[in-house]
């Protein structure tokens, strides 16, 4: 299952409803998705990989990754959460494959190297079927990052014949502050959130059933197929706050790969090359005398002279300069735009 909907503002003015986030090459020559979609087909057929979205991305999607075909999207009537939306992959992929074990991934990851993430993502699948937890992937911290959740690990999980790291998660942590977060890298112990998550598919509507009373009454509506009621009734809920922070099953892997979700502009400076003053151009850009700047033109030249640590953005006839600190706002910048430039470029409609 692979999570992509949503449009990534914080990639504003490249990211539009018509090609949001995860369709954009921010990582590399081939968009995001198609990424994700390429590190996992070594290990599962194409015709097992689900792409969950919205209906008004399904031509884009398809556009992107001529590969796929129609029965690969998983198309939710309204956005809602990933509560509602696993549920739903939940069930119909046990109509599929009774025995079938879910890995959940986000679209706008960035991992490397993809062997190695296969190879986890297989050992904990087998141990997260034996064992009966839900796993989610935590990510050891380089930096006292405060735009993540953290993950306190617990007590270790035996893990005979497979060379990874399990624990039961001890608690959940929101986003922290500075201090918080330099503490947390300085004393060990915690894991950035991924996000990405292993479970039997019937063991997630098991545990749904248990802990999660906004969506429990409704779980028959999908035995019955009745999709749209379903959404349509569902409340907007993460599988974080409705169920893992709630179920005693709930376990992590550390992960032994590099990984970067790609959140903000900053982020690029992590996933391109850089030149020898920690430039990255995309695009017809150019950089004279700049340090630490991220540059990307798609409908006319860029040209940056003597900027330090920047953000330069020309596309969809808007052009953003903002410093690389501050990149993470963009959501708040774009409250205060008018309509017009907050939505460039044609809708997904047309």
């Amino acid at each position: 299952m692979v999570l992509a909907g949503g449009v990534g503002s914080r990639f504003w003015p490249v990211s539009t409803p018509a090609r949001p986030k995860q369709l954009l090459p921010l990582a590399g020559e081939r968009p995001l998705l198609a990424q994700t979609v390429d590190r996992v087909r070594p290990m599962v057929p194409l015709e097992r990989i689900r792409i969950l979205t919205g209906r008004s991305l399904a031509a884009p999607t398809l556009a992107a990754l001529p590969e796929l075909s129609p029965d690969n999207l998983w198309l939710e009537p309204r956005a809602r959460g990933t509560a509602p939306v696993l549920a739903w992959a939940a069930a119909e992929m046990l109509r599929l494959d009774p025995g079938a074990v879910m890995i959940s991934l986000h679209a706008d990851h960035v991992i490397e190297p993809a062997a190695r993430f296969r190879q986890l993502l297989a050992d904990v699948a087998a141990l997260s079927a034996r064992t009966g937890r839900l796993f989610t992937l935590g990510i050891p911290p380089t930096r006292p990052e405060t735009g993540y959740g953290y993950i306190r690990e617990g007590a270790a999980i035996p893990t005979p014949g497979a060379e990874l790291h399990a624990c039961q998660v001890e608690r959940f942590i929101e986003k922290p502050d500075r201090a918080t977060a330099e503490r947390y890298l300085a004393e060990g112990g915690y894991l950035w959130n991924s996000g990405i998550f292993i479970w039997p598919a019937a063991l997630l509507l098991q545990q749904l059933r248990l802990h999660t009373p906004e969506i429990a009454p409704l779980l028959p509506l999908l035995d019955e197929r009745r999709v749209d009621e379903f959404f349509q009734r569902a409340p907007s809920l993460t599988i974080d706050v409705g169920l893992l922070e709630r179920s005693d099953r709930v376990a992590v892997a550390r992960a032994n790969f590099d990984w970067d979700d790609v959140g903000a502009w900053d982020a690029v400076a992590r996933t391109r090359a850089a030149d020898a003053g920690g430039n990255v151009a995309i695009g017809d850009a150019t950089l004279v005398d700049s340090t630490g700047c991220i540059a990307w033109a798609e409908d006319g030249a860029v040209v940056v002279f003597g900027g330090q640590d920047l953000v330069v953005v020309r596309a969809n006839g808007i052009t953003l300069v903002a410093p690389r600190e501050r990149t993470a706002e963009l959501k708040r910048l774009l409250e205060q735009l008018p309509e017009r430039l907050r939505h460039p470029g044609p809708r997904p409609d047309g």
